[in-house]
């Protein structure tokens, strides 16, 4: 299958080679990529490019305390260099020893960030232990008058409704954190296939700006309704159609942590306080559902493949093996018992399209997605009459990352490093976006 032209339109995406030159200081946004996997983030924004304004990436951190071998950092290292780069547990990481700098981006994990109680005498607050998000917090706090003007965040949609007893508590701590330190927060829900990327894949990403820069002083400036739908970041760079000011939930949020730990949404906890898009500043957040408004060219799987004759053959399924690919991706309901209560269910799910189809986009990428054994949700398609898996660089072109971004590990382990990766586009596409309105570099 000849590699199609659509494809080559995202392979925009530049050579190492020229990632790694030198910028000029004055015209660039220093920053710092936390929790930074295989380098997802720093691709978006070196892509991104506006007149002679640019990103520079002055310091990053990769560490995954469940594994010996650092795979996502070695690939990091080894794709842009061992400089400024920290593989420790940033828990341990001092914030003296972390540049100064005017953006933190980071994909950081979504855990519980409920806070126990207050720190006497002092003006921390004291969040459970290993919860990276109140590593950043430490930064921001500790940084002061240094602390970073802007953050760029991603994380799994489901951060607005968690945890299940409270949806939308956890988002409110991070919110009123970062309200608390003087920052306003702009936020999306964003399926990449909905703007042209060629993976149906769901995230929440997250945009904080400081009092008195560009996107703050906009946030103040112009109504609700103008914010959520056109002159926020998210506005401007994923469009969607015009929201009903009267559809606007507005809430006061409370600057006490412990109080929004055990009290947030507590009378009405299968209501979703926070919708797809939204924004808070001074204390008052504005959320709202969303429509897609994108009228541009869309991606499909079938765009992305490798030349059947580059396909190794190990991803190939024979008949045999296509027999336990079939059950698993078709309708079963098993019958199962609780093995603490002895209780006898039934466990049922419904068929899976099987191949996977060409002429749409992908699936999510999941980390589970490496490995010759049968699964209800590894990607499978069919060519020329024969079924086979998707190879570690049709996942990568699916994410948007150059081939063979992730060459030096397993099959197995590069496909989970892409299962745990975002859409460059989506980051490339706000970089572009934030470097066009950005007043103050």
């Amino acid at each position: 299958m000849k590699t199609p032209t659509l494809f080559n339109l995202f392979q925009g995406i530049k050579e190492h080679k020229n990632m790694n030159m030198k910028v000029s200081q004055s015209n660039c946004i220093t920053t710092i990529e936390l929790f930074a996997g295989v380098g997802g983030f720093r691709i978006g924004l070196k892509n991104a490019k506006h007149s002679n304004k640019n990103f520079h990436i002055v310091w990053s951190n990769q560490w995954e305390p469940s594994t010996k071998i650092q795979h996502a950092s070695q690939i990091y290292e080894k794709q842009f260099g061992y400089t400024n780069h920290s593989n420790e547990d940033i828990s341990k990481v001092k914030t003296s020893d972390i540049p100064d700098h005017q953006m933190l981006v980071g994909g950081f994990p979504c855990q519980d960030y409920s806070v126990a109680s207050t720190l006497k005498n002092s003006h921390g607050i004291n969040g459970k232990k290993g919860v990276l998000w109140w590593e950043i917090y430490r930064i921001l706090e500790e940084k002061k008058d240094k602390a970073p003007k802007y953050l760029l965040l991603e994380n799994v949609d489901r951060l607005l409704k968690s945890p299940a007893s409270q949806r939308g508590r956890d988002f409110a701590i991070i919110l009123s954190s970062l309200n608390a330190l003087g920052y306003a927060v702009e936020w999306r829900v964003i399926n990449a296939s909905e703007y042209g990327m060629p993976q149906r894949r769901r995230r929440v990403f997250i945009f904080a700006s400081k009092k008195d820069t560009t996107f703050y002083n906009n946030l103040k400036a112009n109504s609700i309704a103008d914010n959520l739908d056109k002159t926020g970041l998210f506005g401007k760079a994923f469009p969607i159609k015009k929201i009903d000011s009267k559809k606007v939930i507005t809430q006061q949020l409370s600057s006490d942590l412990v109080d929004i730990t055990d009290n947030f949404n507590k009378n009405s906890p299968k209501t979703n306080a926070f919708l797809e898009t939204g924004y808070m500043i001074d204390s008052v957040y504005h959320t709202a559902k969303i429509e897609t408004n994108y009228s541009g060219k869309y991606s499909v799987l079938g765009d992305f493949l490798q030349d059947e004759d580059s396909v190794p053959k190990e991803f190939y399924i024979d008949e045999e093996e296509l027999k336990k690919w079939k059950y698993q991706k078709g309708s079963k309901s098993i019958e199962r018992v609780n093995k603490t209560t002895g209780h006898k269910y039934k466990y049922a799910e419904g068929s899976m399209g099987f191949p996977d189809c060409l002429n749409k986009p992908s699936r999510t990428i999941i980390t589970g997605e490496g490995g010759k054994s049968a699964s209800r949700f590894k990607h499978v398609v069919k060519i020329n009459g024969k079924y086979r898996r998707l190879t570690p660089i049709e996942l990568e072109r699916l994410n948007m990352f150059p081939d063979n971004h992730t060459i030096g590990v397993t099959d197995t382990k590069r496909a989970f490093l892409m299962g745990n990766a975002l859409v460059v586009g989506i980051v490339e596409r706000l970089g572009n976006l934030i470097l066009k309105e950005i007043d103050e570099i």
